[in-house]
């Protein structure tokens, strides 16, 4: 394929990855690794690093964004990156480990089945506007762990206090493995750990998911990049298509109601999940 071609065909990829990954808070990665593997076929490694590139790109750009409309909740993010951030020092050298054992089948398989598993939980709460609210937990409650934003969909004011702080802490330290093995930012387990066991509002999940997937994606960037599975070629034109994405996604996502976003993120998880599968048994 002709380089120039091949640099425009990237950049049109990751831009509709950064807008769909700013609006559902996965990054790009989930959008352009499988579609790098399936469509250009990019070794799994390659496509792993430059995934992780893409999730600092979506971060940076819809962060300061999303902190403005205070919809990124800071302290809560934070606190929960003492989990993710460990969690993709493991995941990243695992990946290495594997990919140089010759198992990036399985790990395309592993990848998909991971996209597939958070879609049911997804599905039972598709028409929930809100969360219910719960009653925090001691350690909720001494760090403070609450917000308050508008809701420009809605109009109203609304308020949220986080959770089960525990079981929380335990679903991030998967996300920071996920994002270290596959660079996706971990932000399809953010998102629910966000929503379903701090019981915070689905767009404030997708905001500070966003802010926390940059954060993530660095601590695993820097041992994929060691190892050679970087490809500026590659990782450049996706960098600069997701951050344009991602900007017109921060646009966006205020105005959508929780239940749009949540209709928006199932089928594409679920399509990625069902294509990277098939790649992975080698199968059409």
């Amino acid at each position: 394929m002709d380089l120039g071609l091949l640099v425009v065909l990237l950049v049109l990829l990751s831009v509709a990855a950064g807008l769909v990954g700013s609006l559902v808070g996965m990054g790009g990665g989930v959008v352009v690794i499988p579609a790098l593997v399936i469509l250009f076929g990019v070794p799994i490694p390659e496509a792993i690093g430059t995934g992780a590139i893409t999730i600092l790109a979506t971060s940076t750009t819809t962060g300061a964004a999303y902190i403005r409309d205070r919809l990124s909740d800071l302290r809560i993010g934070m606190f929960l990156e003492i989990a993710t951030v460990p969690g993709a020092l493991l995941g990243a050298t695992a990946t290495v480990f594997l990919a140089r054992a010759s198992l990036t089948d399985a790990l395309l398989v592993a990848l998909g089945i991971v996209l597939l598993a958070i879609i049911p939980g997804s599905l039972a709460r598709r028409n929930q506007e809100f969360a219910l609210a719960r009653p925090p937990d001691a350690r909720s409650q001494a760090l403070r762990l609450s917000g308050t934003y508008v809701d420009r969909a809605t109009g109203r004011s609304v308020s949220y206090r986080a959770a089960d702080t525990n079981p929380a802490l335990g679903v991030m330290f998967g996300a920071g493995v996920v994002s270290g093995m596959f660079g996706i930012g971990g932000g399809v387990f953010k998102v629910l750990a966000l929503e379903r066991y701090l019981g915070v509002p689905m767009k404030v999940a997708t905001a500070t998911s966003n802010f926390m997937i940059g954060v993530t994606a660095a601590a695993g960037a820097g041992i994929l990049f060691a190892a050679g599975y970087v490809n500026p070629l590659i990782a450049a034109p996706v960098a600069v298509g997701t951050a344009a994405g991602a900007y017109v996604g921060s646009q966006i996502l205020p105005g959508l109601t929780n239940r749009a976003i949540r209709w928006i993120f199932i089928p594409v998880v679920a399509a990625l999940a069902i294509e990277t599968i098939l790649r992975g048994l080698g199968l059409p």
